[in-house]
């Protein structure tokens, strides 16, 4: 049986998880293996600014960063669990990667 590999994406951990656990429930109910959810490592992207537009004047900095945090969530590939897994409902903050394996 094929595995679907489920990758959650998301600058915002709460909905992550909250998707995350949705498709583990789904896999418990059904009676399914399931492996996760595993944190991947978070992105930082970082960016420093000057705060005075003309450059002039004192030199400080304004700091900014967004954090990207990854979920994985592997389940066996059935029909009936990727039908639930599609038709739950994702916040625009979330992207979902799904991919068959095997």
């Amino acid at each position: 049986m094929p595995v679907a590999r489920i990758k959650i994406i998301s600058r915002n951990t709460k909905d992550a998880r909250s998707i995350a656990s949705q498709i583990v429930e789904i896999a418990k109910s059904i009676n399914i293996k399931f492996k996760g959810p595993v944190a991947l490592p978070t992105r930082r992207l970082r960016i420093s600014t000057r705060k005075t537009p003309c450059g002039d004047g004192s030199h400080t900095y304004e700091k900014w960063e967004m954090r990207i945090h990854k979920l994985l969530v592997e389940i066996d590939g059935s029909d009936q669990a990727l039908r639930q897994v599609m038709r739950i409902p994702v916040p625009d903050t979330v992207q979902i990667e799904m991919a068959l394996l095997g």
